[in-house]
Parts: structure tokens; C-alpha cells; sequence
């Protein structure tokens, strides 16, 4: 049967899985119609005999710690069983990344998740990994959308078994391997260096202490308690959301003021990061990549491509060019950066995004905010450096340093939104702000180029009326110059 009724919006998969409001459009009976369809798309593309999972009937089914993920999570495991396919069902929650680790590890056809990832309580979702270990594609998710559009059901032969896994083992030994983790432990454990994490009570809750096998008395950990209201706010890496974290570490800071200390900050599914200093200065994605880069390159001698989206920092490929790396540039969205990793087989260096995903092409084509404060960590273990001190040696080593800021802007209606569109389609901007446009890239929404070598990117939200807008420039003045400029352009249409 349609999984659409009168009152309800057909399922779409956004930009990383499908969500919705629990209990209005997220229910019981929409995912249990969503979940087998979801497996025999994956079984069509990723268990035919030249791929990884040929022949395989295996769907890893993982968790959160959202309101009902648990049940969520058993309801899937079951209509993908009477559907015919075995199931890896998680004993307990963790990070989404572990999930698209089990489903290569075991060599699954993929993995289905329960997670709205950042999104506030409200919402659950469901995201589709590959057997590959990361996000399907976005055709391989319109494939499911057409088939629930047509209501063609699942007819299983047989009914598969369900078999409870544990999620972290080898999550944990994998990771470890990535980095010189006895190093970084140790310098834990004698006092050389304090950790602080912000896990916004969300998966990644343990996840360090897990992976480092310290402790957890060694790390200070915030809002790890079960609160599947997330403290009133979204579990999103955002500054605005973390005053208790900054506090702790002003704290901690004037007490020792000459003692490495970082803090790390993982989103509701820990597959997106941010940092802060020892001196409690928020660092975004844009500035950790920068370092990461060097980091990757420069003492552990990796080399390939560096993948940015169109929203990240010019400071990234100048980094990629110090160590002679190429860059390649994706629409925003992480999807888009594992399809360019798949493609250039795992020769990639790293991906990133700005809004605090980031994987390597040492692992699975997946982000992973934990393996990131891992190869972070290192960097601070290796260096004896402050984070933000290792970025500002990368701005004094390329000579380039910059601002940045983003701002969604709500308009009223779908037709306000069209209206923009409309205009920069038939008449781009030749100047902004008393600046010459010298170039647009269009591969993602409009990015405006300027003779400051400042950027403007203004992109749409691909189901509601908001514009997002972004800019790059010399000085925080000129970035809010800007958005006022094109705030004040949209206003006089």
C-alpha cells in the first residue's frame, strides 16, 4: 500500500536520510514500509555478484538516543526480517559512523539508521548506508522514494533471523588503529594534556573513553546523561549551544594556564565535530580541516586528494598546496564527498564539510567525528601545540588568513523563494558591495566570486523558503557587510 495518506507529505530523503516529526510523519507504520523497500534497493545495487556483498542477505539495523530509538530501531529489524533478509540488530546505541562500519566489516549489503542526527527533538529519521560504508546516493534513495510512490511491497520467501550485535568492539579497534593512540592515552593519563567533550547527549556519549580504553573519570565529559530532549536545545556543534563547555574550560584555563587542554563537540549521531581551545575559542570544521590537512600530510606522510564543498575555506586548498595535493570541489553535502572518494578509489587524503563533517580515505568513505578528534588529538600529542595555535601557523605558512559566517534567511512563502531564484537565474550580480563580481560557480546554488578574492554563496533549502547564505572576506567587517548587502537585496524585492 502508498506509504502516503490524505494528511501526510510523501517521504523524501533529504540530504542525508529521511526525517520527520515523530508521531506526525516518522510513525511506526511509515518506517516499517520504508524499511524492507530500503533493503531490497540495497540487495539491487550493492549484493549482485561483482560487488562487495554479493550474495549477502545481511542489513545492519543501529540506533540513537532519541526519544523511541530502541523501538524504532526492533520495529525495523523486524519488517526487514519478514521481508526475507537477515538483520545485525545494535544491543545498545552509538555513533552512526559505527553502524556504516559494521555494514563493511561484516559485509552487509548495508546499514539502516535510526537518527534525525542534529535535528531538534522532535524528529527521528532514517538514514541508508552502503555496503561501501557510507551514504547511499542520492539516486539510490529516489529509487525507494518511486517504489514506496507506487506502493509495491516486499514478498519474502522465507523469514530472515535477527541477531544482536555489539556495535563499539570493533568500531573501537578500528579507530585505534588509525592513529598512535597509546601516545595520545598516555599523555592523558599523566596530566600533559586535559580533555573536555560536549556530547550534547547524544551517541557519541563514552566514545572516547571507549576508544582511548581511559577512564572515565579521565575525560571530562558534558551532557552525557539519556535526555532525549537534548537539554532544550538541538544537539548541533553550534557556539550558541555551548555555554556550559566554554565555561568549564575558561575555567579550567585560568587554573592552568600553562597546560594543553581541548574540548571536543559531537552532534546528536557523532558524525559531526567542532573544537574548542584551551582558551574556550570555538573552532568550526572550516578552521579543523586546515589542521587536519597538515597534520595528515605532514607527519604521517599521507598524500591524495582533498575533497572541499563549494562552502568551505580558500585556506584549505592552500593548505592542500603546501604538501602539493590536489583539491577537488563538490556541492555541499556529504553525500557528494564519499561519491568523489568511491570514485577516485580511496585515494583521497580527507573530505570535508562546513557544517562539521569530515572523513578520510584511510577508512570508510564516511564522517566520523570521532576518528577526527582522534587524528586532532595526535596532532596536539605530536606537536605540543595548542589547536589554535597550529591554525594560525598554517594562516602565517600560506600567508592567507580570513572570517567567515553563515546566516539562514527566512522568507514567507514558497513563491518569496522563487522570486529570489528567478533574479540571480536572469540577472546575476556584477558587483556586490561595491565589489566587482569576477567569477560565479553555480555548482551548488550561486557562489559570487569578488575582486577581494571575498566569496558570497547563496543557496535554497530544497524544501522550505529559507535561503542560506555564506561569505568568506579579509575581515569580520567586510563578512557582515556583505550579508547585510544581500539581506538588504532581498528585502527590496
Amino acid at each position: 500500500m502508498p506509504t502516503n495518506s490524505v494528511n501526510q507529505p510523501p517521504i523524501r530523503f533529504g540530504t542525508d536520510g529521511w526525517r520527520g516529526v515523530i508521531a506526525d510523519d516518522f510513525t511506526f507504520a511509515r518506517l516499517a514500509l520504508v524499511a524492507p523497500v530500503a533493503a531490497q534497493v540495497l540487495q539491487t545495487h550493492f549484493g549482485q555478484p561483482d560487488c562487495r556483498a554479493a550474495g549477502s542477505k545481511t542489513i545492519v539495523v543501529g540506533f540513537d538516543r532519541r526519544f523511541l530509538s530502541p523501538e524504532f530501531a526492533q520495529r525495523t529489524a523486524e519488517a526487514v526480517a519478514n521481508a526475507g533478509f537477515d538483520v545485525l540488530l545494535s544491543e545498545c546505541f552509538a555513533p552512526t559512523p559505527a553502524f556504516s562500519w559494521a555494514a563493511y566489516d561484516h559485509n552487509a549489503l548495508g546499514a539502516l539508521v535510526i537518527t534525525a542526527s542534529h535535528n531538534p527533538a522532535a524528529y527521528s529519521g532514517l538514514k541508508i548506508k552502503g555496503a561501501f560504508g557510507g551514504s547511499v546516493s542520492p539516486e539510490l534513495t529516489q529509487e525507494v522514494e518511486a517504489l514506496l510512490e507506487r506502493g509495491e511491497s516486499i514478498e519474502a520467501v522465507s523469514i530472515g533471523k535477527i541477531t544482536k550485535f555489539d556495535p563499539w568492539a570493533s568500531y573501537c579497534q578500528i579507530l585505534r588503529s588509525k592513529v598512535d593512540y597509546k601516545a595520545i592515552r598516555q599523555m592523558i593519563l599523566s596530566g600533559n594534556l586535559a580533555l573536555f567533550a560536549d556530547v550534547m547527549y547524544g551517541a557519541a556519549a563514552s566514545g572516547l573513553a571507549q576508544v582511548l580504553d581511559l577512564p572515565l573519570d579521565k575525560i571530562t565529559e558534558l551532557h552525557s546523561a539519556s535526555d532525549p530532549l537534548f537539554g532544550g536545545v538541538a544537539p548541533e556543534p553550534l557556539p550558541k549551544n555551548l555555554s556550559d563547555l566554554f565555561g568549564q574550560m575558561r575555567h579550567f584555563h585560568a587554573g592552568n594556564p600553562d597546560l594543553l587542554s581541548v574540548g571536543f563537540v559531537f552532534d546528536g549521531d557523532g558524525d559531526r565535530i567542532a573544537a574548542v581551545d584551551r582558551a574556550a575559542n570555538f573552532l568550526s570544521s572550516q578552521m579543523l580541516i586546515p589542521i587536519l590537512i597538515d597534520h595528515l600530510a605532514k607527519r604521517r606522510g599521507f598524500t591524495g586528494e582533498v575533497i572541499k564543498t563549494i562552502s568551505g575555506l580558500d585556506l584549505i586548498p592552500k593548505v592542500a598546496a603546501l604538501h602539493h595535493l590536489p583539491v577537488y570541489e563538490t556541492p555541499i553535502g556529504y553525500k557528494y564527498i564519499a561519491e568523489r572518494m568511491l570514485s577516485v578509489d580511496r585515494s583521497a587524503l580527507l573530505g570535508g564539510e562546513e557544517s562539521g563533517g569530515i572523513g578520510y580515505g584511510t577508512h570508510i568513505p564516511e564522517r566520523d567525528a570521532l576518528l577526527s578528534a582522534l587524528y586532532l588529538l595526535e596532532s596536539i600529542v605530536k606537536s605540543g601545540k595548542d589547536l589554535s595555535d597550529l591554525y594560525h601557523d598554517l594562516q602565517h605558512q600560506t600567508g592567507y588568513s580570513s572570517y567567515y559566517d553563515r546566516i539562514d534567511r527566512h522568507l514567507p512563502n514558497l513563491a518569496a523563494k522563487a522570486k529570489v531564484l528567478h533574479e540571480l537565474k536572469t540577472n546575476p550580480f556584477q558587483s556586490i558591495a561595491s565589489r566587482k563580481v569576477i567569477e560565479l560557480n553555480q555548482i551548488d546554488g550561486f557562489k559570487f566570486c569578488l575582486e577581494d578574492s571575498s566569496w558570497l554563496l547563496i543557496r535554497f533549502s530544497g524544501t522550505e523558503p529559507v535561503l542560506r547564505l555564506y561569505c568568506e572576506a579579509a575581515t569580520p567587517e567586510l563578512v557582515s557587510q556583505t550579508l547585510n548587502w544581500i539581506n538588504a537585496w532581498v528585502d527590496r524585492l
